[in-house]
């Protein structure tokens, strides 16, 4: 585990974008995009690089159970913000199966390439501390046969698909991109747990091989 404390979100965002060229350059096949206002500061610096995006493909590490064209739509604000400049191929959940639990089992047969081919993951993480839509106390936290599922978050009162954990600890590289006072001190108490499932991006992780962090004081 690496972690690079800059002074700036713009920084950060900066350091991200620098470093998903490089993995691109490198031959990387799939990266698993995080939503959010701190990755989308990332994405929007990446048409500005001069990168090859054929032969990779970019799913979502989560995405609400909203239409496609929805404001709130993770895979909106990634074609919004990059995907559709520079022509790269981004699979998406089918919201046209209706149902969020069919959705997630056929989008799970979609990036389970990410499984076996070298990939980096981009993660975020919630003042609550949950990353992708694995939020404390929900169901999918738990999920250990299944790469993607359906997950009812209360607190949200809403259903989001997500990645679950063995998925996301598969990819070759991890980088969580986190930004803010608040946020800070949610990745401090991560970092210093003594309990590794007391909180989801703990959970099931690599050890001295876990995720490599970005965050600003």
């Amino acid at each position: 585990m690496q972690v690079i404390v800059h002074d700036t979100p713009d920084a950060v965002a900066a350091a991200a974008a620098d470093l998903i060229a490089a993995e691109v350059r490198l031959g990387t096949a799939t990266i698993g995009l995080a939503g959010g206002s701190t990755p989308r500061a990332t994405y929007e610096l990446l048409p500005q690089l001069d990168l090859d995006w054929n032969g990779v493909m970019l799913w979502l590490g989560d995405e609400r159970w909203v239409p496609p064209d929805h404001p709130d739509s993770n895979a909106g604000m990634a074609r919004r913000a990059f995907v559709d400049e520079v022509g790269a191929a981004l699979v998406v959940p089918d919201y046209s199966l209706g149902d969020p639990h069919v959705a997630a089992a056929a989008y799970a047969d979609v990036v389970r390439p990410a499984l076996l081919t070298p990939g980096l993951v981009l993660l975020g993480m919630g003042d609550d501390g949950h990353t992708a839509s694995l939020f404390p106390g929900t169901d999918a936290l738990d999920v250990t046969d299944r790469s993607y599922v359906a997950n009812w978050v209360a607190a949200k009162d809403d259903w989001r698909l997500t990645a679950t954990l063995p998925l996301l600890w598969s990819a070759q590289r991890t980088l969580f991109l986190v930004t803010g006072d608040a946020k800070a001190e949610v990745v401090a108490h991560v970092l210093h747990l003594e309990e590794r499932h007391a909180i989801p991006p703990r959970r099931g992780g690599r050890g001295g091989r876990g995720p490599t962090s970005r965050r600003t004081p």
